[in-house]
């Protein structure tokens, strides 16, 4: 295994966003990576003059003295006393220059990775190796499999969530860095490239110091939609195309076939409908977003359209072609004379290239009709993106009778992929809003009928269930006229219903797929939802006429909640009337699983843990009921946040659990870590992609005796009832409020403008059930306790062990695919804990009488540290992978000044008051901004 897959095998570095970063002197002594270590030694030297030329020779002394007083073996006093002494404006550029350190090395070291991965053998060709030989040895039944080859499907769903700290204009400027530096490593350029190519370094790096790491303002939800269709525009046009040759290709290969309609890969969004304590997402910005999504798919379409065209040069002079296809070049004339009479002379004995130029008019057609909302004008533009599909099939099927099978299987197979995984919409859209906010709706609606002697919102859930399940069972309309009526928050909530409707009616019906409801408790959750969808029309269940435009789907987000998920998927599917819903969406019934309020619930021993259990109930549940179950997964991108390799969370779901379909989230650092450099995106797509396909089909039957799953079980609950005890004694000492807001800068987070949405949940109290959980990671990371990644599993995992279990622990960890995962992800996080560096933040800002939660930390870190070192059997952490070590130990000179001056200037900042000085905060920030960069996690 190489070193870099060795370190992430998707590329993700220690699992989606949250890993280590090489910094400029800390690469690897490795020979195999001389270009590495030379491409940041140059960087670092550009950076070190770019410093010189802007600040003075005395900053970049100040720089060497501060990173080489951080190595010393010492107390960090002197360091503290060095920067203590330094003003605002100085402190200010000493975060600069860290953070530009860290980002140009976290920059070459992503390119060169993409580039050994490029050169080293891919998950879809090891997958399809083990599927060949399960069909060869008849453990595999052909017809089954292309069944499920039909329903495969993983789809990324880009998220809006703030923990992207890096700008866009800075990570462009990085690749265009990088872009450089793979050009100058290549031996065949010329001696002038090459000087032009080290000047245009040194341009780059410059103009990297000249920019402003820091968003002068919170993005509003269009700012965050234009960024996720950036990497979505690139990943359609730059990596989907071969991805899916190849998968199609490897399939064929062993005699597996993709249906003519398969949609293996698809994108997904939540920017612009994850409305759920985000007041910024009003209906008018869902309908701006999708107008801009619309935009983007319609640009790479017809791209990918031009290519063709230019390609499919083939003359009647030459070979035949379908009469079909001749057929429609004349209907096209007079549908489109203005491109006929601009066309003919030129492509007149070139059929292929005459249609796609007709084909590219009604793209531009569709785009005008789309904008302005104006009628379809049949012949000028497509009413969907079947019509566009139907022409490119025609050319298809003229190239087949004509000896054009290599071409149809080639550039025209090409961009038929590319169609069905991208659509007219580019990623289909999710609405997200909060179970409350539905029923406070419902609440006006029936006050207004007048007919519950009960009013609505005193109603318990189980006569709220009877009361909507017999609504949806009827046919009169609730609201009608009445609607006019409603005001406030219930006005708001049947509008976003309307936009939908609005928005699937201009756009098509993969236009908005899932309505997801957060916070759901009980069934009369989703049926609040369906009753209000049913009043705008998105759903009929009128006799003989069963539809559901969009899909409904619950969010598990708590323990408590994932403990009762099984018993409420069985409720609504047990419904006649919700059953006809799911029956006219296909029989697919989503369900999405939240792991960051799990773990900031109950720890992440048992979060993992019930989130496992849970996927298990839900399997069964489905199956009786004869309904493919999708699963979402909500991961964030660090550890305590559902983090981890993606390949690897995908096998480690409980076998049958994924059979075909599956979403997972990406967001924040995790996207332009994964998806900023072509390669990475490839192979990180590659890797998720291989495991969703082996998941579905070679993992369908336990691998493993019921017995010893069961023993298994038996540990794995101890481990993670254990380990919550532990954790919510901590959460729920009095002590722990305090101590978090002064340890930690989470309550500086809220001016460092990452993101739309607020940092708190609205009308709270304050504490930290208000606190949303990207912030509860974010604040941990920066003072590096980690808490939220590791707390609980020492007294789980030595509650286990104690009680004769050590046998179990090992056997579970060799073999069990999820409790692998689960504790190398711990390994991971614990890795990047330094209590040295928290007492730090603890001895200088926190009160000597709210220092309790921290001996608590410490207790706790060294159990776990002692069980999980026990248990891989090393003598420290990360043992088995050395390099990964070896850079997170060498990151630390870096990181190190960063902290302490972090901690000075919070020190400083907090003894102002409210009349905190412009200069402090923005040096505040910047060390916020600059240890996010070398932590590669924020959230």
């Amino acid at each position: 295994m190489s070193t870099y897959t060795q370190v992430a095998r998707d590329g993700t570095r220690d699992g989606g966003g949250g890993g280590h970063a090489l910094t400029l002197d800390g690469v690897s002594s490795d020979e195999g990576h001389a270009a590495l270590r030379a491409s940041v030694r140059r960087l670092g030297e550009l950076l070190g003059e770019s410093l010189t030329r802007h600040e003075g020779a005395e900053l970049l002394d100040l720089v060497e003295r501060v990173r080489a007083l951080a190595r010393e073996p010492d107390d960090g006093a002197e360091l503290a006393r060095l920067l203590s002494g330094v003003d605002d404006a100085t402190a200010i550029v000493l975060a600069r220059a860290f953070t530009a350190y860290f980002q140009l090395a976290n920059a070459s070291e992503q390119l060169h990775r993409g580039l050994e991965l490029t050169r080293s053998s891919g998950g879809l060709s090891a997958v399809v190796e083990r599927l060949s030989g399960a069909v060869g040895a008849g453990e595999l039944d052909v017809a089954t499999t292309n069944e499920v080859l039909g329903r495969l499907q993983l789809r990324p769903v880009f998220t809006a969530h703030p923990t992207e700290s890096s700008r866009r204009s800075v990570l462009d400027l990085l690749l265009r860095i990088t872009s450089i530096v793979e050009a100058s490593e290549d031996p065949q350029q010329r001696p002038a490239d090459a000087v032009r190519g080290q000047r245009r370094l040194a341009e780059l790096v410059d103009l990297l110091w000249q920019t402003d790491e820091l968003r002068v303002e919170r993005p509003r939800p269009a700012d965050e939609a234009r960024s996720a269709l950036h990497y979505l525009r690139n990943l359609t046009s730059q990596v989907l195309p071969d991805l899916l040759e190849d998968l199609d290709t490897g399939l064929r290969s062993i005699g597996l076939d993709l249906p003519a309609d398969a949609q293996p890969l698809r994108f997904g969004s939540w920017v612009g409908g994850d409305r759920d304590g985000n007041p910024n997402v009003t209906p008018e910005v869902t309908l701006e977003v999708l107008g801009m999504q619309h935009e983007a798919a319609i640009d790479v379409l017809a791209a990918a359209t031009r290519d063709l065209l230019t390609e499919l040069a083939a003359s009647t002079q030459v070979v035949g072609f379908s009469e079909e296809l001749l057929a429609s070049l004349r209907e096209d004339a007079l549908a489109l004379p203005e491109v006929h009479g601009a066309r003919a002379h030129l492509n007149g004995e070139e059929p292929y290239r005459f249609k796609l130029s007709y084909v590219l008019a009604r793209l531009e057609g569709t785009r005008a009709r789309l904008r302005t909302g104006a009628e379809h004008v049949p012949g000028r533009d497509y009413t969907g993106v079947e019509e566009f599909t139907a022409e490119i099939r025609m050319i298809e099927e003229s190239l087949r009778r004509n000896d054009g099978d290599l071409v149809a299987d080639g550039a025209v197979a090409r961009l038929l992929r590319v169609v069905r995984a991208v659509g007219f919409g580019l990623a289909t859209l999710d609405v997200r809003e909060h179970a409350g906010r539905h029923h406070a709706a419902l609440a006006a609606i029936y006050d207004r009928l007048g007919e519950l002697i009960t009013p609505y919102a005193d109603l318990d859930r189980s006569a709220r269930t009877k009361l909507l399940s017999k609504e949806l069972s009827g046919h009169r309309p609730l609201i009608g006229a009445a609607v006019r009526t409603l005001t406030g928050a219930p006005a708001q909530v049947v509008q976003l219903f309307s936009t939908i409707r609005e928005a699937l009616d201009r756009y098509g019906d993969d236009a908005v797929e899932t309505y997801i409801v957060s916070m759901t408790q009980g069934i009369d959750d989703l049926f609040a939802v369906v009753v209000l969808a049913r009043e705008v029309g998105l759903v009929d269940l009128s006799e003989g006429r069963d539809v559901a435009r969009i899909g409904f789907a619950p969010l598990f987000e708590t323990v408590t909640e994932l403990e009762a998920a099984e018993e409420l998927l069985e409720g609504l599917l047990s419904d006649p009337s919700y059953r006809r819903v799911v029956a006219a969406r296909g029989d697919v019934q989503e369900i999405m699983l939240g792991y960051s309020d799990s773990s900031k619930d109950a720890g992440i021993a048992a979060s993992r843990w019930q989130i496992h259990r849970a996927q298990r109930a839900l399997r069964d549940v489905a199956a009786r009921h004869g309904v493919t179950l999708r699963l979402f997964h909500g991961r964030g991108g660090s550890v305590g946040r559902g983090g981890g390799p993606t390949g690897e969370a995908i096998l480690a779901q409980p076998y049958g659990t994924l059979d075909g379909p599956i979403k997972v989230t990406e967001q924040g650092e995790v996207i332009s870590d994964k998806y900023v450099q072509p390669r990475l995106a490839r192979h990180n797509l590659e890797v998720a992609l291989s495991a969703a396909l082996e998941a579905s089909t070679l993992h369908r039957a336990s691998s493993q005796p019921r017995e010893v799953l069961d023993a298994w079980d038996v540990t794995m609950d101890l481990v993670a009832a254990k380990g919550q005890e532990a954790y919510r004694a901590l959460v729920r000492d009095p002590g722990l409020v305090p101590f978090f807001l002064t340890a930690t800068p989470v309550e500086e987070l809220g001016n460092l403008n990452i993101g739309s949405r607020p940092s708190r949940r609205p009308g709270g109290t304050g504490g930290l059930e208000d606190l949303r959980a990207i912030p509860w990671v974010f604040g941990w990371t920066q003072s590096r306790i980690n808490v939220p990644g590791w707390f609980g599993v020492g007294s789980g995992l030595r509650a286990a062990r104690e009680a004769g279990r050590a046998d179990a622990l090992r056997e579970m960890f060799a073999d069990w695919a999820f409790f692998r995962s689960f504790v190398s992800n711990v390994q991971m996080t614990l890795a990047k804990t330094d209590l040295g560096i928290a007492a730090h933040y603890v001895e200088e800002l926190v009160a000597p009488g709210d220092r309790g939660a921290f001996e608590a930390i410490r207790a706790e870190h060294a159990r776990t540290l002692e069980e999980v070192l026990l248990l891989t059997g090393q003598d420290e952490l990360l043992q088995s992978a050395p390099v990964l070590k070896r850079t997170l130990e060498l990151r630390d000179a870096y990181l190190a000044p960063l902290h302490a001056l972090q901690v000075s200037l919070l020190a400083r900042s907090r003894a102002s008051g409210e009349a905190v000085d412009p200069a402090l905060r923005r040096a505040l920030l910047l060390t916020i901004n600059g240890i996010a960069a070398g932590m590669r996690n924020t959230g």
